[in-house]
């Protein structure tokens, strides 16, 4: 087991070191992003399949071994990620259709609250799924992922431009670009606390004063910037 850790305090690093000397711990003194960590993670890992969690992430009995299972049946899926649940038990949404350039502003904005955009957030966020099978995905958070080591030799890591926000988007996407399937697996499942820091206030405020919105459209900028003029991944 690989543990990475940003922004890491000395009780941590101590911690780690004294109570889980099983464990490979590599810290960062400062804020590195989550794509960073991600990397030094990999970099240090073995193994022909990879499991990335969040420390947030609580893992439910069989939930990888099911993961595992499906990614070895299937050699054409390059990514699989878990059905993600709130500690009340209720689904948290965690599979996405690709973004369009005004979806950040109708997520993180009151504007999400017109007519116009709950259309279009209803099918960014898939709620014409049902969540219960098996399905093709345009994405998934990177709170928890199941991944293939071939895949990632001809993918590559996740792009270092993204400090934070839009990493998961592009490399989903680099996946399906490379002929790998990205799978939303909702017969394994697990439990994640999701805090979303650019969702809270008006769009004044949160252009303004929220640094987390400023972060999302940042990284959304050079997500577009860098496929503008590229087709979308087709898949079923």
């Amino acid at each position: 087991m690989i543990v990475t850790d940003s922004a890491t305090q000395e009780d941590t690093e101590m911690m780690m070191r004294e109570q889980f000397e099983d464990v490979i711990f590599f810290p960062f003194k400062e804020n590195v992003g989550f794509q960073a960590i991600v990397k030094k993670g990999i970099e240090n890992s073995a193994g022909e399949y990879l499991l990335i969690l969040n420390g947030d992430i609580i893992v439910t009995e069989n939930a990888i071994q099911n993961m595992l299972n499906f990614l070895q049946a299937n050699s054409s899926v390059g990514m699989v990620g878990p059905k993600l649940l709130n500690f009340n038990g209720t689904l948290q949404i965690s599979c996405f259709r690709f973004y369009k350039p005004f979806t950040i502003l109708y997520r993180r904005t009151f504007l999400g609250k017109m007519s116009f955009a709950k259309k279009h957030l209803d099918w960014f966020l898939m709620n014409d799924y049902d969540h219960k099978s098996p399905k093709d995905v345009d994405w998934l958070m990177g709170s928890a992922l199941m991944i293939s080591r071939a895949a990632i030799e001809k993918v590559g890591l996740m792009d270092p431009q993204y400090f934070m926000y839009m990493e998961d988007v592009d490399w989903c996407r680099r996946f399906w670009e490379n002929g790998f399937r990205v799978v939303y697996y909702p017969l394994a499942s697990m439990h994640h606390y999701h805090g979303k820091g650019s969702a809270k206030g008006g769009i004044v405020r949160s252009l303004l004063f929220n640094k987390y919105t400023w972060i999302h459209i940042t990284s959304a900028v050079r997500y577009f910037k860098k496929f503008f003029g590229k087709s979308l991944p087709i898949h079923n």
